[in-house]
């Protein structure tokens, strides 16, 4: 369940009111490594409180549906946990627990669809209507939640364009931004290199920020102007026009990111994802403004569930974005109602980002290591991710570049004893919040510092080659590097820790270190965590068996971390 900033987070019951409600439906996310989304913290501390009777929600029906990626260790972790709770506390499941994955090809939508009819089978037999009411007909268009109402032109209403500086500020957050001055972005891979990796560099004086190794940064991206002209075009909408929004039902919160009044370039930089890949639902709420027949029909079989296969071959595989559907249905973008783009076109959701420095070292500095997200796919222009393009086309050396972002707290915590040696694995950029640990530990003269480092070539992508050499020189850094590319033979870091398993095990064993993972989450967590099971059983004695038990003892202990992505 991600935290809503316009009164959605609500959803959840209220914590005292739980015992009394006979029925919810339970949607939630997986966050970090298997925890609860932050609107969710609050619930959950009272769900586990272990006074809870067992039969305290005996009166309750219930269905879970997690929202998750399989490519995460603890996928769907929180969804099946809820369940097992609540059906422990003696609540009745309506469904077996059901686990959407952003990794099928149709995405959550894949488990969704089912298990959405049989729910309302279900609750329609438990709960039916009372007379006079019937169930709305799905060829019906529902009234947008709000309505757009443009000003007198002749009104002056400014654009509130990217957040200005304003005193007294609150302290920084999703809702409150602190519009961070860009000191310095400067590429770290070869210029021949195919991928183009950035060192960016912020100023959070006067902020009140503070963090510490393992601890993330929120940016808030916004879309190129050449988008934002073409979407323009497109709607035939006047960017310099302004607008105020009023709720279609008294009582609904307006969209806390969104200033009023507000311009349309705004609300189309700032706020509409206008480059996400569109989900079902677009295509079912487009299909109702459509003129034209052909493209209505279209658009009918897009979001059907016998379309869903063409859908993907059309949108999903291929990565192609709003804006770019848009472009294929020229009559039924002409005819969109202002109204409904809030409904139809999701907000640009903020990036995380490890933090690559510390305050120990930088003070009043936030720095990040970002790889511009670019690639191929059957469409002509290359794809390009909205936030690391955004960044790596800001240029501090050409005036006041300014970035919009707030800290949270990482899902990676370092031992606080600096006595305690850290293993750290990080390849390619997950190196990131190893970087923030070393300068931290160095800082506080603390020397058990091993860390594994893996990228094509030396010549090429070795992030912050000087920086971890001087250290090694000064006794304060044990480097293993694998450099998969610079051979004939494929070399990764679940190979250099299998040479070096002597060392990983006495640092285990007589050391007590803390081992920690961060980088993509395909193959390599799982060929990190082979390797380790390996070095328990070759130098600990270990059977197979016990040395999978032990790594899970110590992953449950807060010995083991591992954070990875996407």
């Amino acid at each position: 369940m991600e935290p809503g900033l316009d009164g959605s987070c609500s959803a959840l019951p209220c914590e005292a009111n739980l015992i009394n409600e006979p029925l919810v439906v339970f949607v939630c996310a997986t966050t970090g490594q298997g925890d609860p989304p932050d609107n969710m913290k609050a619930f959950w501390r009272f769900l586990f409180r272990k006074n809870l009777p067992q039969g305290s929600l005996c009166q309750l029906d219930y269905a879970v549906l997690g929202l998750g990626d399989s490519s995460y260790p603890r996928f769907n972790f929180i969804a099946k946990k809820l369940h097992k709770r609540v059906l422990q506390l003696g609540a009745n499941p309506l469904l077996p627990v059901a686990l959407g994955d952003d990794q099928h090809d149709l995405g959550p939508d894949a488990v969704v669809d089912p298990w959405l009819l049989a729910l309302w089978d279900k609750i329609l037999t438990l709960y039916p209507l009372p007379p006079g009411l019937e169930i709305i007909s799905p060829d019906v268009c529902l009234p947008p939640k709000y309505t757009l109402h443009y000003l007198d032109e002749d009104t002056l209403h400014p654009d509130p364009g990217l957040l200005q500086p304003t005193a007294p500020r609150a302290f920084p957050s999703q809702l409150h931004p602190f519009p961070a001055r860009m000191v310095f972005n400067q590429r770290v891979t070869a210029e021949s290199h195919f991928q183009d990796v950035r060192l960016i560099e912020f100023d959070v004086t006067g902020s009140g920020i503070t963090f510490c190794a393992g601890d993330v940064v929120m940016i808030q991206p916004q879309n190129c102007p050449e988008d934002v002209q073409q979407f323009c075009q497109l709607l035939r909408l006047d960017p310099q026009r302004s607008f105020v929004l009023k709720p279609t039902e008294p009582g609904t919160p307006l969209p806390a990111l969104l200033p009023q009044p507000c311009t349309i370039q705004h609300l189309l930089t700032h706020y509409l994802d206008i480059s996400c890949v569109p989900r079902r639902s677009f295509f079912h709420l487009l299909s109702y403004f459509s003129p034209n027949e052909l493209e209505r029909e279209k658009l009918q079989e897009f979001s059907s569930a016998q379309g869903q296969e063409e859908l993907y071959s059309y949108c999903n595989r291929p990565r192609r974005t709003t804006l770019e559907v848009l472009w294929d249905f020229p009559h039924t973008t002409s005819a969109i109602p202002p109204h409904y783009l809030l409904e139809l076109i999701p907000r640009i959701r903020p990036r995380a980002f490890s933090i690559a420095s510390s305050m120990l070292a930088h003070p009043d500095r936030i720095q990040i290591l970002v790889a511009v997200v670019q690639y191929r796919t059957r469409l002509s222009k290359p794809r390009r991710g909205l936030c690391s393009t955004w960044l790596a086309s800001l240029n501090p050396e050409q005036g006041d570049v300014r970035v919009p972002l707030w800290v949270k707290k990482g899902g990676m915590r370092f031992p606080a004893d600096p006595d305690t040696p850290v293993i750290m694995i990080g390849p390619g950029t997950g190196v990131a919040p190893f970087r923030a640990a070393i300068q931290e530990r160095v800082a506080q003269g603390q020397r058990g510092n091993c860390l594994f480092f893996g990228c094509r070539q030396k010549s090429k992508d070795f992030y912050c080659q000087a920086e971890w050499e001087e250290l090694v020189t000064r006794g304060f850094l044990t480097l293993f590097t694998a450099f998969s590319r610079d051979q004939e033979e494929k070399v990764y870091v679940q190979h250099r820790i299998l040479e070096n398993r002597r060392l990983v095990w006495e640092l285990l064993s007589a050391g007590n270190a803390h081992i920690y993972l961060a980088g993509n989450a395909k193959q390599m967590p799982g060929a990190v965590s082979e390797a380790l099971q390996a070095v328990l059983q070759l130098e600990g004695g270990l059977s197979p068996s016990e040395a999978e038990q032990h790594l899970a003892a110590l992953e449950r202990s807060q010995r083991f971390q591992s954070e990875t992505w996407s």
